[in-house]
């Protein structure tokens, strides 16, 4: 799991099946300070999420499984939004 900052969205009107429906979202990677570090990647939003709010995403399985969803559909998601930060407390 990491933390992450929104900074934009994707529209794509072909994409595979298991994608129908979700938003995607830009990620940059942030440290624990908030600061942005220099991946960016999209990520489907499973928590309803906005542009200039950070979050916690999980990658790969972890991604899969944050799907409520039929565990034996065939899904493409290798980054999830599974959490919205309220603050960083150090």
């Amino acid at each position: 799991m990491y933390m992450g900052k929104v900074v934009g969205s994707v529209v794509s009107s072909q994409k595979d099946t298991s994608l129908i429906g979700r938003k995607l979202m830009i990620v940059r990677q942030v440290d624990s300070n908030g600061d942005p570090m220099n991946r960016e990647e999209v990520a489907a939003d499973t928590v309803g999420a906005g542009i200039g709010e950070y979050v916690l995403m999980v990658r790969g399985a972890g991604a899969r499984h944050s799907l409520d969803g039929d565990s034996s559909r065939r899904d493409v998601m290798d980054a999830a939004i599974v959490g919205i930060i309220d603050r960083f407390d150090k």
